[in-house]
């Protein structure tokens, strides 16, 4: 893999009226160059693969404009973004420009006033529903109902007759099975699992949480990111910007964060693993209030402000030359194609007055190593920084002391994340537990007949069944024969 940078130097120009750039080449492997017919050493473009025959489906796609298979809208954008990407001269669909997202707030979707209107809606039907359906619904099942005809009984779900039976003992056997039983007279009445229906309620009522948590977040959260350099400092309220029209800053913002340390941990290959911070937080009057290490998956959290680890750079390079400094280098990130990370910086030498500044490159990808090149752009070795391991370029020492990276961190305060865990923690749970069957069951005596019925909410193809397995462990009345004993004669 080979990265190309190109650095323009402000030189004068020649008759051609062309700028003079040096080029810098990082090899993984020594290319093969084959000069081209005109002898200028550029590579051929390779050939182009041969298209493959397009299908209707593909002919179909084309056709259809390149905006319309957009079906997201960007966020948090500048508005220039959406001035250029839904202009007025060729609207989107014949009629969505900018207007439509600026005014309806879709660039903040899920805080605009549309968004949050429709969770007003589902809110106040969710609540209707609840008031006139499940707690009606409640209030029945709760109910002691005695059905007192052999013919209401029936008509259940379920029904059956036990010939020989009493209803007492049909009770006992209910209570054995976790029913709660209640008997008047002749009549009786038993139910179980009556927290399924309380659950659909329970379920309304974590939604409801979640959605006001959802708006909490929405209208009064603080968010904020920041790239600091090792060993400087920044203030919470200067980096955090808010969210909503109930953002309201706390005594937090005043914290003054101070980056201790930034460090890697890599691989076996080389490639970064994990990044480590080592903050320290102090407040107004200078004292440290809280020191952690955070790392991605490992964020520090104070005074409602939570600090994550997102990103990583490098910002400078330590370096002693001839044996003076230490000098700080400015490390600026270099675009190459690709998403591999390469940090550049420049040591001049000579003049620095002059118009033609030649002076050594230095390049790195991470904290480990070095790369080098001399005034003409030629490699000239590796280091470790921190290796005490001087290296000689175009006569002058160059020792590599350390690489001073950059860490970057993402604030944010959300007073909505605990509403809304709290509310999904109650609808998994509300959940399961409308999963639970509600069971009725009710009784006659009916002479030395019982007549049993019963139905339930779910389970209605097992509700048989087990009905049938308490009902044979109800026992028999048998009529006791009182035998007398025999007279015995005496002699």
């Amino acid at each position: 893999m080979t990265f190309r940078v190109c650095c323009k130097i402000n030189v004068p120009q020649d008759k051609s009226n062309k700028p003079i750039s040096q080029k810098i080449v990082i090899s993984e492997g020594a290319p093969s160059l084959k000069e081209n017919s005109d002898g200028s050493g550029e590579v051929p473009p390779p050939p182009l693969p041969p298209k493959k025959p397009t299908s209707s489906v593909n002919r179909l796609l084309k056709r259809i404009p390149q905006r319309v298979l957009g079906t997201f809208i960007d966020q948090s954008e500048a508005p220039d973004y959406y001035f250029q990407k839904y202009p007025e001269d060729h609207p989107v669909l014949g009629f969505f420009t900018w207007k439509w997202v600026l005014t309806l707030g879709f660039d903040h979707m899920f805080s605009s006033p549309i968004f949050l209107g429709t969770l007003g809606l589902l809110a106040a039907s969710l609540m209707a529903c609840t008031y006139t359906t499940q707690i009606p619904l409640v209030k029945v099942a709760r109910r002691w109902n005695f059905l007192k005809s052999s013919e209401a009984i029936c008509k259940q779900e379920f029904s059956e007759k036990l010939r020989r039976a009493s209803v007492q003992d049909l009770g006992v056997v209910l209570m054995g099975a976790g029913y709660e039983v209640f008997l008047t007279g002749p009549y009786m009445y038993a139910f179980k699992g009556l927290a399924g229906r309380f659950a659909p309620i329970g379920v309304h009522l974590a939604m409801i949480l979640i959605m006001a948590g959802a708006t909490l977040s929405a209208t009064g959260s603080f968010r904020g990111s920041v790239d600091v350099p090792q060993g400087l400092n920044f203030v919470v309220g200067d980096v955090l910007s808010p969210f909503g029209v109930l953002s309201k800053p706390t005594e937090a913002f005043n914290t003054e964060v101070h980056v201790n340390r930034f460090s890697m941990e890599y691989y076996e290959s080389g490639e970064v693993s994990q990044f480590y911070t080592d903050l320290s937080l102090f407040d107004l009057n200078g004292k440290e209030v809280l020191r952690k290490t955070i790392s991605v998956n490992n964020p520090l959290r104070y005074g409602g402000i939570t600090i994550y680890q997102t990103d990583w750079g490098l910002s400078a390079l330590q370096i002693l030359k001839d044996d003076e400094g230490p000098f700080n280098l400015a490390m600026a990130p270099l675009k190459l194609n690709g998403d591999k990370r390469l940090y550049g910086t420049f040591l001049p030498v000579g003049n620095d007055n002059s118009q033609n500044v030649k002076g050594i490159s230095m390049l790195a990808r991470d904290l480990q190593s070095i790369v080098l090149y001399d005034q003409d752009g030629k490699f000239v070795g590796v280091r470790r920084p921190n290796s005490k391991l001087p290296i000689d370029i175009d006569g002058i020492k160059i020792e590599i002391l350390e690489a001073i990276g950059s860490t970057g961190l993402e604030l944010k305060t959300d007073p909505g994340v605990p509403v809304v865990y709290a509310g999904f923690g109650a609808l998994m749970l509300t959940t399961c537990i409308s999963y639970l069957s509600h069971a009725q069951i009710w009784a006659l005596q009916d002479g030395t007949t019982v007549v049993v019925g019963g139905k339930t909410n779910r389970a209605k193809g097992e509700f048989p069944d087990e009905m049938n397995r308490l009902l044979d462990r109800v026992p028999e009345l048998v009529e006791k024969t009182i035998n007398k004993p025999s007279e015995s004669l005496s002699a």
